[in-house]
């Protein structure tokens, strides 16, 4: 269960507070809150009274304008200009009040009337050209702007000019731009924050976060910096930093949901998931529901209850209401039309399972169809495509289109392979595309969902005392773990246990940071208080970070295990990924969300796995492939760390580890799809 479908909340100045001044006099934020009107502060304190003084229609119209009633503003700018069309600074004011009012086409015919009487007026032309810019006339609007600026070097203008540079796609100018504005303001901190975004939106993350760096030494107060600069952090994958940023915006602004989003997914990354689980709680934004959801089966203190009710809970809340399936009879003689759905059979690692089944499927009595999001094109290894198979690339497809194709491609059983690695797909299933739904490979718990009719497991991850917490009808692969599978893709050879020549043990485990909670560092700290000489080795995409890499140093301290021992290790190209099990004697599975692909890969290297059998679905998938493999599993975590500091037996299973998969029901692939076949059979 990958969280990538539901990401941080980005920098979108959700914060509500005015954003940047930029029209005067008066002044208006840019995002232009018709509500929302400001006194401008750039110009002498007297310039405003100077356009209304002695004209006491036209002051009255101005005091509503600033206290924010355009209703009655406009109209006595209106009843003032009949008595004076002429008054430059009446149509000015009214031009303003209406391009607050989005009504951009009149403020800019004002706007003009008064140039002509008052050419040399840079508000004149400051505002004029945020007119224009709202009307996309950029280029007027651009020599607005410049007209402005060479009338007076003002701030404010080089800002809306900004503006305009940003609507034009010109990220870099409009940077520069405020970057000029910034020499006439310097330490403006509202300045500083508006070129860190513009910096974010450019990809430029390194420079984003040295800006609002600089913005939080002006003013350590300011959540709105705080939050971007997490923002910035966390596109930089620099998850630890990021949490401390959205906490401290947190500190600031308790009830700012976004920020605990933020800061619950920074959480999340770095294996602080039960904290993660508590502020995704609280926030009550879909997006957090939606990960509650996602991360529920690997959060420590949840139940297998708390595991239906947090999935039932973003289901009902956020999903449409599932339709009543299609009634349609199917003839017995006829072939079973069979539709699997997946975001990832590019994936040759994670699809071993997937092509073992759909490659030995019997074509005289199912029909096989695979909904792709991606093209066949880039399926690399494993998928072998047959004649009497269909094959549709569904990237482009939204739900109810995708669920139209399956409709006429009359599927009779619909399998589902993304679970809630890809929740975007969820929603097809609401609408009933196939008379049977199921689930199967992808899903590790309930889906909470009514209109999925059944879950494939096995007798493993799934005990009949458990059914009571499922939302579907479950189904069994009897003998063999749900995650049968054979390697198609190319590996390296397996290599000799490295404690022959180290003289040591290396622990090891490729499994992603989110998977290592305090309770897996703590277990795997006592692994190695039990071998004095022993050594970890973690590798992960998160581990290119130096900060995540100082993070687990610093929790292993904790349970005195020095630095020394630690391997930490950065991502790569998967084949060199694999290698790493050549450094590798002993694989240690994660709890309570084990490996699924990582088992496999690493016995497939030879590299023993220690798990033991866990309270839920999630924390026995490693069980369910160990036990068809015929290999040992703990009962308890007290027997995973005997089991990992006793292991000379493991150990010598390496050199023979791959014959004994291959002649074992985990890698006996045809007989598998045969028991697969038999269930759909079962639920026609």
């Amino acid at each position: 269960m990958t969280a990538t479908a539901i990401p941080y909340i980005r920098h979108t100045r959700v914060e509500n507070k005015p954003l940047r001044i930029r029209c005067q006099p008066p002044q208006f934020p840019i995002s232009r809150q018709p509500a929302a009107f400001l006194p401008h502060s750039a110009l002498p304190q007297n310039a405003t009274l100077s356009l209304v003084a002695n004209h006491p229609l036209l002051e009255r119209a101005h005091q509503q304008h600033r206290s924010g009633n355009l209703t009655e503003a406009a109209k006595n700018y209106r009843k003032f200009l009949k008595k004076e069309p002429t008054h430059p600074g009446a149509l000015y004011l009214l031009g303003c009040l209406e391009y607050q009012r989005a009504h951009n086409d009149t403020a800019t015919d004002l706007l003009l009337e008064a140039i002509t009487l008052a050419p040399h007026q840079p508000d004149y032309h400051n505002a004029l050209g945020l007119a224009l810019t709202a009307l996309n006339n950029f280029p007027d609007a651009d020599r607005s702007f410049h007209r402005a600026l060479q009338l007076e070097n003002r701030a404010t203008f080089h800002t809306n000019l900004a503006l305009l540079r940003k609507k034009e796609s010109r990220l870099p100018d409009a940077i520069t731009s405020l970057r000029t504005a910034l020499t006439l303001q310097p330490n403006d901190t509202e300045l500083l924050c508006e070129i860190g975004d513009l910096l974010q939106e450019t990809r430029n993350f390194a420079d984003a976060s040295a800006t609002y760096q600089q913005v939080l030494t002006l003013d350590p107060h300011l959540a709105r910096a705080w939050y971007a600069l997490g923002c910035a952090q966390n596109s930089q994958l620099e998850y630890v930093p990021a949490a401390k940023s959205f906490q401290s915006a947190l500190d600031l602004k308790p009830d700012w949901s976004e920020a605990r989003h933020n800061l619950a997914r920074a959480l999340y990354e770095i294996g602080q998931v039960s904290q993660a689980w508590i502020h995704f709680e609280k926030c009550h934004l879909p997006q957090s529901r939606a990960m509650a959801a996602i991360i529920v089966p690997g959060v420590p203190e949840a139940d297998n209850q708390a595991v239906l009710t947090t999935r039932r809970n973003w289901a009902s809340q956020d999903l449409p209401e599932p339709l009543s399936p299609p009634i349609r009879k199917k003839e017995g003689g006829d072939r079973l039309r069979l539709g699997y759905v997946s975001s990832f059979f590019h994936r040759d690692n994670w699809m071993k399972p997937i092509w073992g089944l759909i490659n030995n499927h019997n074509r005289d009595a199912f029909h096989v169809t695979l909904f792709s999001d991606c093209a066949a094109s880039q399926i690399k290894h494993g998928f072998r495509p047959h004649l009497k198979d269909r094959f549709f690339n569904t990237t482009t497809l939204p739900n109810d289109g995708l669920a139209k194709l399956i409709r006429e491609a009359e599927i009779d059983i619909l399998i589902d392979l993304n679970g809630y690695s890809d929740m975007r797909r969820l929603p097809l299933y609401t609408l009933r595309p196939a008379p049977v739904i199921i689930g199967w490979f992808n899903m590790y718990a309930t889906t909470g969902m009514s209109c999925f009719d059944y879950l494939i497991g096995d007798d493993q991850v799934i005990p009949p005392s458990e059914e009571i917490f499922y939302s579907e009808k479950i189904l069994r692969v009897p003998g063999t773990s749900y995650l049968t599978f054979s390697v198609d893709y190319p590996v390296p050879d397996v290599s000799p246990a490295p404690h022959l020549t180290n003289g040591y043990t290396t622990y090891g485990s490729l499994a992603s940071q989110y998977k290592l909670t305090p309770e897996v560092i703590a277990t795997w700290a006592r692994i190695l208080q039990a071998t004095p000489s022993s050594k970890l080795l973690l590798k992960n995409k998160h581990l290119a970070s130096l900060t995540t890499q100082q993070y687990l140093r610093d929790h292993f301290s904790q349970h005195a295990i020095t630095p020394d021992r630690l391997l930490l290790e950065g991502p790569d190209d998967h084949f060199v990924f694999l290698k790493a099990y050549d450094r590798i004697d002993i694989a240690l599975d994660p709890f309570p969300y084990n490996g699924g692909t990582t088992t496999s890969e690493a016995l497939w290297q030879g590299v023993p796995v220690i798990t033991f059998h866990g309270d839920r679905w999630a924390s026995r998938t490693s069980a369910s492939i160990l036990h068809a493999a015929d290999l040992p599993v703990a009962p308890n975590l007290a027997r995973y760390i005997d089991l990992a500091t006793s292991s000379d037996d493991l150990l010598a299973l390496r050199p023979a580890m791959r014959e004994k998969l291959l002649s074992s029901p985990v890698c006996d692939t045809p007989t598998f799809t045969h028991q697969m076949e038999s269930l759909y059979q079962k639920v026609r």
